[in-house]
């Protein structure tokens, strides 16, 4: 095992998926949301505007060069969000919405050679929405995903269908938040330094805070909450990920008891470790 050496940095580039169609009917009533009409709800049109434009911000920002490594949530929202903005079009001035919706966010490579930066991308499920009752938050087959998103990486998801969505049962925010430490643990055991995260909105809200505990938690006090397709940039040291939990547990955030304090390590041999296996490491 290889050690992390203490004063490591990595940033995360946390992006909150474009607009889905469920979006836009909790804007009405989330009610509807149970129904099998939004189940692994899609992006809107407007959605897919947001990443063509997100798309064009991240190349000429710089952005997509120094990315690494895409971790994705295995949702077609999110897929389709990913894949758009780093694995998209090379010529950002096209305006044809409506081909590029339809090739989730992908170009043809024989139309066009790449000119751009296209970091692997990863689906991990730990990195999923809140779960349960809402029919947009339950996934579908993963032979289904790799059928559609063929550049996506989904061997660190073992089970075909989903089995953590239940019907009648809400995640509890505890619970999202522990994912959210896990995720970030097993984050630190990358090589990569620059990594983006497309996730969703409850789901990087709670990492979000996670990072900056001093900031919120220690204050009782909630971040901005993600819009649509925007990107946060956050710093991560080898001593934050450290201490991750401790303060919450002083401050007793959501009443549970949270571990902490684990010395991680790095598997040089494998360059792909499921968060599961982390554990077992861990």
């Amino acid at each position: 095992m290889e050690k992390i050496p203490s004063g490591a940095c990595k940033t995360l580039h946390l992006v909150r998926h474009a607009q889905g169609m469920h979006n836009l009917e909790s804007e009405k009533s989330r009610d509807p949301l149970t129904s099998f009409e939004f189940f692994d709800a899609q992006l809107s049109s407007q959605g897919w505007q947001q990443v063509r434009q997100k798309r064009k911000d991240v190349c000429a920002n710089g952005l997509l060069k120094r990315i690494e490594l895409v971790i994705t949530s295995p949702m077609s929202r999110t897929l389709q969000t990913a894949v758009g903005i780093f694995h998209g079009e090379d010529q950002p001035d096209l305006s044809d919405v409506t081909s590029y919706e339809e090739g989730n966010g992908r170009t043809n490579d024989d139309d066009q050679q790449p000119t751009f930066n296209r970091p692997p991308i990863i689906a991990l499920e730990v990195c999923r929405e809140r779960l349960g009752k809402y029919e947009c938050d339950k996934r579908g087959t993963i032979s289904h995903y790799r059928s559609h998103f063929p550049a996506v990486d989904f061997s660190l998801i073992e089970n075909e269908d989903d089995i953590l969505w239940e019907a009648n049962k809400r995640e509890p925010f505890g619970d999202v938040l522990a994912r959210g430490m896990k995720f970030i643990n097993w984050l630190w055991t990358r090589k990569e330094t620059e990594i983006a995260v497309v996730s969703h909105g409850v789901f990087l809200q709670e990492a979000f805070e996670l990072i900056n505990t001093n900031k919120y938690r220690a204050l009782k006090v909630r971040a901005p909450r993600f819009e649509n397709c925007e990107i946060r940039s956050v710093p991560i040291s080898y001593e934050s990920v450290m201490g991750l939990g401790s303060d919450l547990m002083q401050i007793g955030y959501y009443g549970m008891s949270i571990p902490h304090g684990n010395e991680i390590q790095r598997d040089s041999k494998k360059e792909n470790v499921s968060v599961e296996e982390l554990e077992v490491i861990n």
